[in-house]
Formats: C-alpha cells, sequence, structure tokens
C-alpha cells in the first residue's frame, strides 16, 4: 500500500461514518486486518522519514533565502536612497537652470543695450566726420549697413560693430596734431584733381599733385566731392606747403566754412529773376508798367494847384464890383481842373443856381474821371501780382516733385534749393504787389483831395454868387 492509501484511511478512520463502515467491512475480512496495520506502520514510519528530510532542506535553504532577502531590501533602499539624492540633485538643476535663464536673459538684455550703444556710435561717427574724410570711411559705412540685416548672426555684427569702434579710436588718435591723406577735390571750373589733403581739426586745404591747385576745402551744394575755395595768393601757396609736406602755416576760418557758404549764395538780381521761371515776365511786365503810370500819375498829380480860399474870395469880389473879365483871367491862372472849375463857374454866373451847380457837377465828374485814370491799373497790379507769384511757385514745385519721382530725395539740399527757386516767382509776386497797393492808394488819396477841394470851392462859389433874378415873360 502506497502512503498516500494509507494517509486517506487514516483520515477516514477519523470519521464516524467511515469508522463504521470500516468495522463492518473489518468483520467480513478481519483475516486482512493484520496485514493492513503492519503495512499502515510501515507507510507512515517512511512518510515521516520524508517528513523530516523535507525540514532539513528547507531548513537549509531557510538561512541563504534569508540572507538573500535582506541583501535585496537592502539594495532596495539604497535605491530608494539613491533615487532621493537624484530627486534632490533634479531639483537644484531646476533652480540653477532658472537662475541661469535668468543670468541669460539679463546678459541678452546687455548685448542688446551694448549693440544699441554701438549703432548710436557709428551713426555719430558718421555724422561728425569732416566731409573731407568720408570717402575714407565709405567702405566702412556700406558694411555697417549690412549690420541691421536680421539674417546676419551676432558675431558678424557685433565684428562690425567693434571694427567701427576700433576705427573711430584710431581716426581720433591719427587726428591729434592733425593728419594727411591722399583724396580728391574740384577746382573753381568743376574739374576733379587728385592730391593731398591737411586736415587740422575742422580745418581742411588741399593741393593737388601737380601743385596747380590748392587752398581751404568747402562742401558745395549737389556736389558730391568737395570743392577748392578760391582765395589770395599767400593762402593759396601756405595751403599748398601743408597739404604737401606736412608741416606749415594753417589758414584759419572762424566761421569753418559758412562764410564760403554764405558768399557763394550771394546772387546777382538777374541771377535771382531767371530761377523764377517763365512766370517772371509777366509779373516784371506789369511791375514796370505798374511803376511808370504810378510815376507819370503823381508828377500829374503834384503840378495841379487847389483853388484856395483867399483865390475864390478874389474871384467872387471881381464879380461883385462887375469885373468879370479880372475874375475869369484870375481863374485862369489857377492850373488844373480847379482853375478850368472857376472859369467854367464865372462864365455860367448869370444862370441861375441850379444851373450852375449842374454844371458844376458835370465839371467835377470829368475832372474825376481825368484824376483817377491810371489808377485801377494800380489796383489790378495789386491783386494780379501775388497770383502770378503762386502761380509761378506751383509750377516750380511741380517740376521739382517731378524731379524727385524720377531720381528720388535722397539729399535734402537739392529738395530745399528747388523749393527756395520755386518761391521766388511769390516773392517776386509780393514785391510787385505791396509797392503797387501803396501806391495806388497813395495816389486813389490825392485824387480824392483834388476832387474834394474842387467841392468845397464849387460850394463856395455857389454860395459866394447872388441869386440872378430874371426878368419875366412879356
Amino acid at each position: 500500500m502506497k502512503p498516500s492509501s494509507i494517509l486517506w484511511w487514516v483520515r477516514a478512520v477519523a470519521r464516524p461514518g467511515v469508522l463504521a463502515l470500516v468495522l463492518a467491512a473489518g468483520s467480513v475480512h478481519a483475516q486482512d486486518l493484520s496485514a493492513l496495520a503492519s503495512g499502515a506502520s510501515a507507510d507512515l514510519e517512511r512518510a515521516l522519514a520524508d517528513l523530516a528530510e523535507t525540514r532539513k532542506s528547507v531548513e537549509a535553504e531557510r538561512v541563504p533565502l534569508s540572507r538573500e532577502l535582506a541583501a535585496m531590501e537592502q539594495r532596495l533602499v539604497d535605491r530608494r536612497a539613491e533615487l532621493g539624492k537624484a530627486q534632490r540633485f533634479q531639483e537644484n538643476q531646476l533652480v540653477e537652470l532658472n537662475a541661469l535663464k535668468t543670468e541669460a536673459k539679463r546678459r541678452g538684455d546687455e548685448v542688446k543695450y551694448v549693440d544699441s550703444l554701438l549703432s548710436e556710435y557709428a551713426k555719430a561717427f558718421q555724422s561728425r566726420l569732416h566731409f573731407v574724410e568720408e570717402p575714407r570711411f565709405a567702405k566702412l559705412f556700406a558694411e555697417l549697413e549690412k549690420a541691421g540685416a536680421p539674417e546676419l548672426g551676432w558675431v558678424p555684427r557685433w565684428d562690425l560693430r567693434v571694427s567701427a569702434l576700433t576705427t573711430a579710436i584710431g581716426r581720433v588718435e591719427g587726428a591729434l596734431g592733425g593728419e594727411r591723406f591722399e583724396a580728391k577735390a574740384l577746382d573753381k571750373r568743376g574739374l576733379l584733381h587728385a592730391g593731398h589733403v591737411a586736415l587740422v581739426g575742422p580745418f581742411a586745404v588741399f593741393a593737388s599733385g601737380s601743385g596747380e591747385v590748392a587752398g581751404p576745402l568747402q562742401q558745395e551744394l549737389n556736389k558730391a566731392d568737395p570743392s577748392v575755395v578760391e582765395v589770395d595768393r599767400a593762402i593759396a601757396d601756405a595751403s599748398r606747403q601743408l597739404a604737401s609736406t606736412g608741416t606749415g602755416n594753417v589758414a584759419l576760418d572762424p566761421t569753418l566754412g559758412n562764410a564760403f557758404k554764405l558768399a557763394a549764395l550771394k546772387e546777382s538780381l538777374v541771377e535771382k529773376l531767371e530761377k523764377g521761371g517763365w512766370a517772371m515776365i509777366p509779373l516784371l511786365g506789369i511791375g514796370f508798367a505798374a511803376a511808370v503810370i504810378a510815376l507819370l500819375k503823381w508828377i500829374q498829380l503834384s503840378r495841379f494847384r487847389l483853388a484856395k480860399e483867399s483865390d475864390l474870395q478874389k474871384v467872387l469880389g471881381h464879380l461883385e464890383q462887375g469885373q468879370r473879365d479880372q475874375a475869369l483871367s484870375h481863374a485862369r491862372s489857377i492850373s488844373g481842373p480847379a482853375g478850368e472849375l472857376l472859369s467854367t463857374a464865372i462864365q455860367h454866373v448869370d444862370e441861375k443856381k441850379e444851373y450852375i451847380e449842374e454844371i458844376l457837377y458835370e465839371r467835377m465828374l470829368a475832372a474825376r474821371t481825368k484824376l483817377e485814370r491810371g489808377l485801377p491799373f494800380l489796383a489790378l497790379t495789386a491783386t494780379t501780382g501775388p497770383l502770378l507769384g503762386l502761380l509761378g511757385t506751383v509750377m516750380g514745385m511741380i517740376a521739382t516733385f517731378k524731379l524727385i519721382s524720377s531720381f528720388g530725395s535722397g539729399d535734402p539740399k537739392v529738395l530745399a534749393a528747388g523749393i527756395s527757386e520755386a518761391l521766388i516767382a511769390t516773392a517776386t509776386g509780393m514785391t510787385v504787389a505791396i509797392p503797387a497797393l501803396l501806391l495806388h492808394a497813395f495816389l486813389a488819396r490825392m485824387a480824392k483831395g483834388i476832387i474834394g477841394s474842387m467841392e468845397q470851392t464849387a460850394v463856395g462859389f455857389i454860395n459866394g454868387v447872388p441869386e440872378v433874378e430874371k426878368a419875366p415873360f412879356s
């Protein structure tokens, strides 16, 4: 019998129902009980022996397993410690990374600020250069214009900025005590000459290679190269020696070239009128005509003699005494419309006062027309002059803007020069209109004064002459 069968049998015996069954079976098979008991004992002993061996093997394996378990638990503790350390390190790294980002941003702002300072310095350096030095640094300025391109990296941009700064420092060091370098300049005929320039502070003198052209330099309008100023022989010789050898006397200009510019801006009246354009022809025409008419009118009005109170009393006295011829002779001695008015009044002294008044009124109307002749032209000149000048200015501005649209407006001086030339027509129109307006007011006042004196004379004559009574018709 197998050990498993013995164990099953032992468990079955422990149950009451099975026990009863066994007992019942035992009554039938009593002869097998002794054999069964002996076999069960043997199986039990073997099972106990196996159990003991199994316990020994388990006991033998428990210690190594316990040691391995302890080692693994220790490794787990170590790994957890390493994990905590790694987490703390990561947190420290994040803090340092944020600090580095803040520092990088601050450094980036500093770089941008320094870059802007260098850019402004480059612009200031270019604007403060003497005009004779601009060709020397033209290449550097062309490269600096590229530094503002967004596709250019920081390193090339900084190289250009530092190059400009280095050049500026070198230029300052070289300018101490004066500089001498090769350059080109224009003579008074507009021919370009190559030679040397001596630059002492803000003063520059030039001498051509042949020595024929020498003198101080100035920058003229609409000319890319500097021009040699025409000066006396002593200054030209001193400039030639200084520019050629680097030693000599310096001809200083306290105005820093402004005196030469002002002298170059001086123009004759004919040159200014030529710049005004075609509108100057009618402006000058009506201006000349207005001046002639005003002169003739002033001469005409000045020669007229007004009838005084004494003249009127003398004429009335002759008429009261019946001396009509003497009264007429005295009236004719008064030149001008006043004398003609008195003569007409004396010739019709025998008529009624109403009739005499009408005749004198007609004479005053004729005299008014004669006195005011030519004055409307002066008024027309005062009104038309500014309009013609404005028309010339508008046409000049149109021509200036056409040039700008064709060639661009790179130089503001060219635009300013075109506008100033266009405004010459307006200035001429105002010059013609203002005197015409003043002369018109003056001459009109003179004419009104003469007419007023004539009216006063006519009223005095009518009031002083007695009423003539006509005999009734028979």
